[in-house]
């Protein structure tokens, strides 16, 4: 009899069972046309026009991403994603280099690839 239950449970539509909203805003800010410095604090904007009504993860972190490497710490933590915006420093060991920020939350997206310079 479980066995029996157990194997109509596991039929159900996954759309009744792990129903989740996932929402990817578009990040507008950094575009290419930016350039951060090490140790500066700047603004990450993204689009929140497409939010869904149930979002999955609400909660937002941002990281750091050059080619294959993905910082290990967040740059900003903890922001509600529908705000559309939050304050970022960049850390003071960060090289400079080509950058995009990767937005997480209820799923990853990343930004147009722009520059970090050293600080003056």
């Amino acid at each position: 009899m479980l066995l029996a239950l157990l194997s109509c449970a596991l039929c159900a539509p996954v759309s009744t069972v792990m129903r989740r909203d996932i929402w990817t805003p578009k990040i507008t800010s950094p575009t290419s046309a930016s350039t951060w410095t090490v140790g500066g604090t700047f603004l990450v904007t993204w689009d929140t026009s497409s939010k869904p009504p149930r979002v999955s993860n609400p909660i937002g972190e941002i990281y750091l991403h050059q080619e294959d490497w993905t910082g290990k710490n967040p740059i900003a933590s903890g922001f509600e994603l529908s705000s559309g915006q939050t304050e970022v420093t960049v850390p003071d060991d960060t090289i400079p280099g080509e950058y995009m920020i990767v937005l997480f939350g209820d799923s990853g997206n990343d930004s147009e690839e722009f520059p970090i310079v050293a600080a003056t």
